[in-house]
């Protein structure tokens, strides 16, 4: 059996029955594929690559992880917490920490993939999505990506465009918006531009398998997908 593991953040984590109707996309990726693949789902709430790794995440899923899985890693949300010195990394620090990642996944006969941050709900004044919606981090997966040779799937690009086509009001059905009294966790209301609802949850798996599907070095998990 094939297993696919995510390190990331909460974008990406399994949320607990308190935080619903918020969802993660890694929630949803396993419905992509065949039975063929396990996901393992390690991103958890709040952690930048700085504290995944101080919390002995990395070293974790690194003796776990079986030669030929693949490791998906997608941080940056946090990275950008320049008041919490646990989690904050600039976009140099950030990228020696990811090829920390890249180094543990090989070193382990895995296939490190890393995603962009996926995008922020965050709009310019001329309706377009924010291009600092995730500040310098999805630039520097990126370069690291092409310094290391590593497939990269850029789901913040591929978010901004779904925000951008479905709008400046309708994409906030993809988040957490929710007025008083309308869900019981939340009984005074949230407007998160952050965190997904479970439909907007969904629509970034498809976009995390559609980018799969395209990536050349992904071909033999690619061949797991569902049809669509």
């Amino acid at each position: 059996m094939l297993s696919l593991y995510i390190a990331g953040d909460s974008t990406a984590a399994q949320k607990s029955g308190a935080e619903k109707p918020m969802a993660g996309w890694g929630e949803f990726l396993p419905f992509r594929f065949r039975s063929g693949v396990t996901v393992r789902n390690w991103a958890i709430n709040g952690r930048s690559t700085k504290s995944f790794m101080a919390e002995g995440r990395l070293a974790a899923i690194s003796r776990e992880i079986a030669p030929g899985d693949y490791w998906f890693i997608q941080f940056g949300h946090n990275d950008g917490k320049a008041e919490d010195p646990s989690r904050y990394c600039d976009a140099d620090s950030y990228k020696a920490n990811l090829r920390r990642f890249v180094e543990a996944a090989r070193g382990a006969g895995a296939v490190p993939v890393l995603l962009t941050p996926v995008s922020r709900r965050w709009f310019a004044s001329d309706g377009q999505a924010d291009p600092l919606a995730v500040g310098p981090y999805p630039e520097a997966m990126r370069e690291t990506a092409a310094e290391l040779d590593a497939p990269l799937l850029d789901l913040f690009a591929r978010s901004q465009q779904l925000y951008a086509e479905t709008g400046v009001e309708a994409s906030k059905a993809l988040f957490v918006h929710l007025a008083p009294g309308e869900h019981p966790n939340y009984p005074d209301g949230l407007t998160d531009d952050t965190h997904f609802s479970e439909a907007g949850a969904e629509a970034i798996a498809q976009l995390a398998a559609e980018e799969i599907r395209r990536h050349p070095a992904l071909v033999p998990l690619a061949a797991q997908l569902s049809a669509e």
